[in-house]
């Protein structure tokens, strides 16, 4: 890909110089640190990369197509199999009949495609999860949870409905992907039984790294992405980390309290990165492409 894009900068667009850098490297420089195992959690799928003095491992990266659009498609599609209907917010509104009492008018949006549709339910979906969900301290069990207390959430339309046991049911996707298969109407995951959670992926990550560098790897796992501020995510993943790791392993899951800084950790490492005076020593010159051709981005961009 960097090499895809290195040619198409210099002989379309013809700029002198670029540098094109690695999403884990830069969450980890967000964080001051040279040296860790970044989890990324995003919105289309979820990474695990060692970074080692600025460097990611290549070898240790591990992905998963799990993010959280995943687990907004299996709320949305968990609280339809309950009766619950969402409705678009272009698709009524509301005109207030007496004080503090309000009757939903429905719209007539006729060029509506269908994809919006979805997109505005998706939206109000995401809302719902981000709103009431948070990852159950241990595994999920359908048993246990069947009367866990419900939270209250009042959808755009003044319809409130009550979330129970997918609450932490939804987020546990996360740590055990085989739970999406209990949701009714949920596919494209035919696999998930071998998708790996979250936890496998990290020790499989540091496993392929050098035997030197682990602890260091397990006192250092940084928290990124959208996804990574579902509440008790960071103190799940720690504890089930600690569980598979080697008995002497001091494991540290690390997180920006601002979910907000969790969500661009990326962009935030690259405006550190590109703050630094010696920054432009790094870049990769129109005159290296000519001398050293394309292939030479990947000692300039490792």
């Amino acid at each position: 890909m960097f090499r895809r894009a290195a040619e198409l900068m210099f002989e379309k667009y013809k700029v002198p110089a670029l540098f094109l850098a690695k999403n884990a490297v830069l969450t980890s420089f967000a964080s001051g640190r040279a040296t860790s195992l970044v989890v990324d959690s995003g919105g289309g799928s979820t990474v695990v990369a060692a970074v080692h003095d600025g460097y990611v491992l290549q070898k240790s990266v591990a992905t998963s197509a799990i993010g959280g659009e995943f687990l907004t498609d299996c709320m949305m599609k968990s609280l339809e199999s309950k009766g619950v209907v969402i409705r678009p917010r272009y698709s009524f509104k509301k005109k207030e009949v007496s004080p503090g009492e309000y009757k939903v008018i429905d719209l007539d949006y006729p060029n509506t495609t269908e994809s919006y549709r979805l997109y505005c339910m998706r939206a109000i979906a995401s809302d719902i999860k981000e709103s009431v969900c948070r990852v159950p301290d241990t595994a999920f069990d359908e048993v246990a949870y069947a009367n866990v207390p419900t939270t209250s959430y009042e959808l755009p339309d003044g319809q409130t409905i009550e979330v129970g046991a997918d609450r932490f049911k939804i987020p546990d996707i996360l740590f055990n992907p085989s739970l999406s298969q209990t949701i009714p109407g949920v596919d494209g995951f035919a696999d998930s039984m071998t998708i790996r959670g979250l936890p496998r992926m990290v020790i499989d990550s540091v496993n392929r790294c050098d035997v030197d560098i682990r602890k260091e790897l397990l006192s250092s796992i940084l928290l990124s992405g959208g996804s990574s501020s579902i509440l008790q995510l960071k103190e799940r993943l720690e504890k089930d980390v600690l569980e598979e790791s080697p008995g002497n392993a001091r494991v540290k899951v690390l997180a920006s309290g601002n979910s907000v800084e969790r969500r661009f950790s990326v962009w935030i490492g690259g405006s550190i990165l590109a703050s630094l005076g010696s920054f432009q020593q790094m870049w990769f010159s129109k005159a290296e492409y000519e001398e050293h051709g394309v292939s030479y981005i990947q000692r300039k961009c490792p």
